[in-house]
């Protein structure tokens, strides 16, 4: 635990169980702490932060839009703002690439050598994101799918919904992509040797003995983690705990969610029992956060068994 508050260094910080939350901006965090010092990421991140600016945020919360898509009511039910990817020009574009170069050159010195990075991606932004990321020294190591039916895509023309009224503007989003990269081991490093010094290199089993598998049959968030957690990108505990099971293949370590929002991967990683730190610039998700985690954590899986029967299933 000493390790893990050691990487607190000056900023301000928060102790929830076996895990570490700090309100930083975490390219400043990563330029500043040791290297090979982290295990592993899995993270969600907010796509060059345009989405989060303040001024955006203020769009979506009065429903003016912005670059957030404020989709109507659909059978009784509000759909969530959506974060509108293509609203994005070529310029932004071209910041967004750039944003992920730097980010993964500072990954990759602070991870240690075989360490993995699960990332959140979306259809129209995956290959932009991942292609830069092996420029900042990634390795690609494949993509996970999370199965999920969402309410996006499907929609008939924008203002000429009646005059192609069999067409849509795009596919029904039915998954979501992430991506998997690992920092590189050393010169003529295997796997096992990997193992042995550094705890990385693979990925953990799940308790059966299976494989980890790339095809994660997923839930939308349920309502009641959306109850605890007011957040536009929450994921579900049920695919999160999957994720960081498998993140440290020899259950050790400590796992970095660098873009923490109101921490669902530091709740994942808690109910599974695994050291993590979330950064977040944002002061209201990081207080948010100290409340939720404890929340998040505790919560049985959506058919109501508990975490150890859970992951026997999964």
């Amino acid at each position: 635990m000493k390790a893990i508050e050691k990487l607190g260094l000056d900023y301000k910080s928060e102790i929830i169980g076996q895990s570490l939350i700090l309100q930083a901006d975490c390219f400043e965090w990563f330029s500043r702490i040791p290297k090979n010092s982290i295990h592993a990421i899995v993270t969600d991140p907010p796509y060059g932060v345009k989405e989060y600016d303040l001024q955006q945020l203020k769009k979506r919360e009065s429903n003016n839009g912005g670059i957030w898509r404020i989709p109507p009511s659909f059978d009784g039910h509000k759909r969530a703002p959506l974060p509108r990817f293509t609203a994005l020009n070529q310029k932004e574009r071209e910041t967004l690439r750039q944003f992920f170069v730097e980010w993964a050159r500072l990954v990759v010195n602070t991870l240690r050598p075989g360490g993995h990075v699960f990332i959140a991606t979306n259809v129209f932004l995956s290959q932009l994101v991942l292609s830069a990321l092996v420029k900042g020294g990634l390795e690609f190591r494949g993509q996970l799918i999370r199965l999920v039916r969402t309410l996006r895509g499907g929609d008939r023309p924008k203002n000429a919904e009646k005059e192609f009224s069999e067409v849509s503007s795009m596919p029904r989003g039915c998954h979501e992509p992430w991506g998997i990269l690992r920092k590189p081991m050393l010169p003529k490093m295997k796997v096992s040797d990997c193992l042995r010094e550094f705890q990385t290199g693979g990925l953990r089993r799940r308790p059966d003995g299976t494989p980890f598998g790339d095809v994660i049959m997923s839930e939308r968030t349920p309502r009641k983690e959306r109850d605890i957690a007011d957040h536009p990108s929450l994921k579900p505990q049920s695919f999160l705990r999957q994720i960081v099971y498998a993140a440290l293949p020899l259950g050790e370590g400590v796992i970095v969610d660098p873009f923490m929002g109101s921490g669902s991967t530091i709740a994942a990683a808690e109910a599974v029992g695994i050291s993590s730190i979330g950064i977040e610039r944002h002061q209201e998700y990081f207080e948010m956060s100290s409340e939720v985690i404890p929340k998040l954590a505790v919560l049985e899986s959506p058919c109501g068994i508990g975490l150890d029967a859970q992951l026997q299933l999964l």
